[in-house]
């Protein structure tokens, strides 16, 4: 082969891949949104499964107690027995039992957005000798079971002469490792160039935690205040342990009253949990823009 026929071979351009044909871009159109419609089943499937016992709660809060536990399942129920809500505010002390859980459950909130908010800040913007190692053992103690060092929490308490009151569950419940772990997260997004130059111009750690980082942890903080706040109000174990007056007990404890030795009240128990459940969702759709950011932007650094 003479060298111009291997020199035009080489300086030909290399073949153009096959264009798509129409039939085969709607193929592909097809199947995306197939798999986009099975997968807005399989959710609305799990949603339903999700919903499901809340529906049966409040179908049961209207019924009387010999028609909550029929078999089947009367979804409409034979009569409706609206006046559970009227007559469970006169059957226990409701209003002072949902107090005491919104005293409870603000306060303890509170404290823990503090502290763990305070803690993420040394954490995440400090630089100290053994940082990190401090920090992994602090959050290693997430994955101790609560049941391991109940006991000795009960002790503690009985000894400082605090057993039977408020100030118990505030104090066990004040700081919590999965709050700093949160705040941490979310203060390693941002960028380290604010708190240098907040420090060059004069402002002390405090100052900077104070008015740079909070303003900017918005979502971050809701987030942490809508868990504690959840996880606090929906606690039964710490105030059945603690709390033996019942002056002082939360709404879960309150909905055991409707339970003797021989029967239940299984209807106003419903319509208790019915109520107790609305300021929870109350809170939950306020806060619900700032908890999904908070979310979606926490975690994206390790």
């Amino acid at each position: 082969m003479s060298t111009t026929a291997l020199r035009k071979d080489s300086t030909q351009a290399p073949a153009a891949p096959p264009a798509a044909t129409p039939e085969h871009g709607r193929t592909n159109r097809t199947l995306q949104t197939a798999g986009r419609a099975l997968l807005y089943v399989a959710l609305i499937a799990v949603a339903l499964m999700v919903l499901l016992p809340f529906a049966w709660m409040l179908v049961s809060s209207v019924k009387a107690d010999r028609d909550v536990f029929t078999v089947p399942v009367e979804w409409i129920p034979r009569s409706f027995h609206w006046d559970n809500f009227s007559r469970i505010w006169t059957a226990i002390p409701l209003g002072a039992y949902l107090g005491n859980s919104f005293f409870l459950s603000v306060v303890i909130t509170f404290l823990q957005v503090l502290t763990g908010s305070f803690a993420a800040y040394g954490f995440a913007k400090m630089r100290f000798p053994g940082r990190d190692l401090l920090f992994t053992g602090y959050i290693a103690t997430i994955a101790v079971p609560w049941q391991a060092y109940m006991i000795p929490q009960y002790i503690i308490m009985q000894k400082l002469d605090l057993v039977n009151t408020r100030l118990s569950l505030i104090l066990l419940q004040a700081f919590g490792a999965f709050g700093v772990f949160l705040m941490r997260q979310f203060y390693l997004t941002i960028p380290d160039e604010i708190s240098e130059a907040a420090r060059l111009d004069g402002l002390t750690e405090y100052g900077i935690w104070a008015r740079i980082i909070l303003p900017l942890s918005k979502p971050a903080l809701a987030s942490l205040a809508l868990l504690t706040f959840v996880n606090t109000w929906n606690d039964y174990m710490g105030p059945f342990i603690y709390l033996t007056d019942n002056s002082l007990w939360t709404v879960q404890l309150g909905l055991r009253s409707f339970i003797g030795q021989y029967d239940a009240e299984y209807a106003m128990i419903m319509t208790g949990s019915v109520l107790s459940v609305l300021p929870i969702l109350v809170v939950f759709l306020l806060g619900q823009r700032y908890f999904v950011r908070g979310i979606a932007t926490t975690g994206v650094k390790g």
